[in-house]
């Protein structure tokens, strides 16, 4: 596992301050290598995962989900898996204000998320909370804005 010297929060900022995403820009706020893989299957996309990461707050992005277009002026999308320490519902309000609901399960499965968002000038930032453990965040979803 990676340490980084950042807070899940310092995290979000710098990296929306990447957009548009590039591989190399992600890497670069995380401070570890993302590799390519099942690209081969995408016509549309190049996937990128990496090691999980530790930050200063004790979160771990336990896995990243990076998405580049193959082609064409669009700005990449990226998600993030969340473990180790508890984010709560109450420290996002705290943090972003109020979110709206994005998404909400529909019982098939313990994995499934309640996703809230926040509209952003770059896009839409999204936090996902499994049923498995509805107290704690598990997941941070990047959607920037297509550009024209």
């Amino acid at each position: 596992m990676i340490p980084r010297n950042m807070t899940l929060w310092q995290i979000i900022d710098a990296l929306a301050q990447q957009i548009p995403f590039s591989k190399q820009k992600v890497e670069a706020v995380l401070s570890t290598q993302a590799v390519e893989w099942e690209s081969q299957f995408n016509d549309l996309y190049r996937f990128y995962k990496s090691q999980p990461v530790k930050l200063a707050d004790g979160v771990i992005i336990s896995t990243i989900d990076l998405r580049i277009k193959r082609s064409g002026n669009h700005p990449g999308l990226l998600g993030l898996d969340i473990d180790g320490t508890c984010i709560t519902e109450s420290q996002l309000i705290a943090r972003y204000g109020r979110l709206r609901i994005a998404g909400l399960p529909r019982g098939d499965s313990l994995d499934e998320e309640s996703v809230y968002a926040q509209e952003m000038p770059w896009g839409t930032l999204s936090f996902g909370f499994k049923d498995r453990k509805p107290e704690c965040l598990s997941s941070v979803g990047f959607g920037p804005k297509k550009n024209d």
